[in-house]
């Protein structure tokens, strides 16, 4: 079965619900819920929660819309809330006592607007323009006093909702509503979950809580309209039955709402359920059109936050060891799942994956590789830092760049954008240059020095005077800071132009990629210095520029030691003549290091 078919089987038992916040989503699945909220500075933040087993009402019909209604409210506005303190800032932030104030005055709002208005304008022009009861009966009055109440009902939430909409705040809540639409959507289709994909589908939706108040209000005007019908039978001391008592009848439509909330949740839900179909999209229509107020398109941004949201759901629904997170709080495993799939859809595989992950959370967290085990909790500020790092990574910036360090032979190197990312390979060079120096106190001098790990790692070695010799000033700055207080000096030269004196090593990592090769290397190679990499047509133009001078500057007997391309040895031998040159391979079984000793009748 391919993974959109097992994707599209998955959503049968994964059913995923949100609601839109202030900057953020919040997301609902069977055992678990989510809030992503974009923050004042521009990061997501989340906080999940585990939901408790479903229990027996989820199964009776009516009872269950009734429940998931006053849940939807009281989460609803509990989310809504939460998510304020979230995205504005601190000084922005209303109180939560002004906040519940709000919440309070909106619901007053609601029932003046959707159920008391509606009563007054018919109350008005029935009664005081319209005598319906005589004209065709009191019954009929009735119901037709009802249809007429419900459409008024319907046209006014529409007209609020197109008021609202020109709202900033609040079209930019509809914009976040058509994300989670879109990223629910994009999951049910079998998608990748990808911000491109989910900006692909549409913002509309069979579940909508749109399409449930639209539901909401067609079923209370049957509801209604049967309450006040029955009520016409009761009669006051006056004789004058309830039905005409304005206040009555307002306190039996709102003891009747969460009957009305119930079938209209059972009616969401059975359409949502069916097939497509003529019968069904024709119910499904006005709901949906209803929902171009509510929803709009979401920016790529919104899209991220829906999608990591929903996301957290699937994830924590599928693995119940996945603990809870607050705002502000991150799960270290989660951190290191969410950046090791990053960095292997980047391109690496999994175990580099892995290694960069521990570097940027050692760099973020400020600690060592060993003693990541021990954190518990990640904040949100060190959080901050890793997704800074990893999204420099992700534009094919180096790590060690963004990190402002790299290792080579077990010491720390500064590195910069000016200076070559020091390579395990080089590391051969350095061991076998150490090896023949042992306890003697000689000169070396290396050649292309750029960051000066080679250097450093002599000097730290052994009793050598080293001198770093490079054709840049800035990568000699570097240097000069990777060698400060070891017994070395920094040297600016264009290869062996400024250099004096004789040495008993020479050391050197030159340029050696093809030309025609650039092009083709990875990119985090191509963010490194040209300058260190090209080595000519052929890659061998350093090797000849040695091969002129070197022999002037070495001691009797002494040595010079080069890194090579893999395939160069044979070039290499050509140039400094096959019987005075030794070939180290690498651990991996490449040729990789060239050791030269120049004929006496040369120098």
């Amino acid at each position: 079965m391919s993974d959109k078919k097992q994707k599209q089987k998955n959503v049968k038992r994964t059913m995923i619900g949100g609601q839109a916040l202030m900057e953020g989503v919040m997301m609902r699945g069977s055992t678990s819920m989510a809030m992503a909220v974009r923050s004042p500075d521009g990061s997501i933040m989340l906080e999940t929660s585990r939901l408790k087993g479903r229990r027996w009402y989820s199964k009776v019909p009516i009872v269950r819309g009734v429940v998931s209604f006053v849940s939807s409210l009281v989460t609803g506005m509990g989310t809504l809330m939460r998510s304020a303190e979230v995205s504005t800032p601190d000084e922005e932030t209303p109180g939560k006592g002004w906040m519940a104030f709000a919440v309070i005055v909106g619901v007053l709002l609601a029932v003046g607007l959707f159920i008391l208005l509606p009563g007054f304008l018919g109350d008005l022009l029935f009664k005081e323009l319209i005598n319906l009861k005589s004209l065709v009966g009191y019954k009929t009055a009735i119901l037709l006093e009802s249809l007429f109440e419900g459409i008024l009902r319907i046209l006014i939430f529409v007209l609020y909702l197109l008021i609202v909409s020109r709202m900033k705040d609040i079209r930019r809540t509809f914009m976040y509503h058509g994300a989670e639409h879109r990223t629910i959507n994009c999951f049910e289709k079998g998608y990748d979950m990808t911000v491109e994909n989910v900006q692909k589908c549409s913002t509309r939706h069979n579940r909508c809580g749109t399409t449930f108040l639209f539901f909401v209000m067609v079923i209370s005007i049957l509801v209604f309209a049967l309450a006040r019908w029955a009520l016409s039978y009761i009669k006051l001391s006056d004789g004058t039955s309830w039905s005409d008592n304005r206040w009555i009848l307002t306190g039996t439509r709102l003891a009747l709402l969460p009957l009305v909330a119930g079938l209209s949740y059972e009616l969401l839900r059975g359409l949502a359920m069916l097939p497509d179909n003529w019968f069904t999209n024709a119910l499904r229509a006005p709901g949906l059109a209803l929902q171009r107020l509510t929803t709009y398109p979401p920016e790529d941004d919104m899209a991220e936050v829906a999608l990591k949201s929903f996301l957290a759901v699937l994830e924590m629904d599928a693995d119940q060891s996945i603990k809870a997170v607050k705002f502000g709080e991150h799960e270290p495993d989660a951190v290191r799942r969410e950046t090791v799939t990053a960095l292997k859809v980047y391109g690496l595989d999994e175990r580099e994956a892995q290694a960069e992950t521990d570097w940027i959370l050692c760099a973020a967290l400020g600690m060592k590789r060993n003693e990541l085990r021990a954190v518990k909790k990640i904040g949100h500020a060190d959080y901050k830092k890793a997704t800074d790092i990893l999204e420099k990574r992700l534009a094919g910036e180096p790590l060690d760049y963004i990190l402002g360090e790299s290792e080579f032979y077990g010491n720390k190197v500064k590195v910069t954008r000016d200076v070559l990312i020091p390579r395990m390979e080089t590391e051969i060079l350095a061991d076998e240059l150490i090896k023949r120096i042992g306890e003697r106190e000689v000169r070396v001098l290396d050649l292309c020095t750029g960051s000066g790990c080679i250097a450093q790692a002599i000097a730290k070695a052994t009793r050598a005077h080293v001198v770093a010799a490079d054709i840049s000033e800035s990568a000699l700055k570097t240097a000069a800071q990777n060698l400060a207080g070891l017994n070395a000096e920094t040297v600016l030269s264009d290869m062996f132009s400024g250099i004096s004196g004789k040495f008993d090593y020479i050391a050197s990592n030159p340029p050696y990629i093809r030309a025609a090769d650039m092009e083709t290397l990875a990119p985090e190679v191509k963010a490194q210095p040209h300058i260190a990499l090209c080595g000519g047509e052929d890659g061998l133009d350093f090797y000849r520029k040695i091969k002129e001078s070197y022999a002037e500057f070495l001691e009797p007997n002494g040595e010079l030691i080069m890194e090579i391309g893999y395939d160069q040895a044979e070039d290499i031998k050509k140039i400094f003549g096959s019987e005075h040159v030794q070939i180290i391979k690498d651990l991996d079984g490449n040729d990789r290091v060239a050791i030269c000793k120049c004929p006496r009748n040369d120098m």
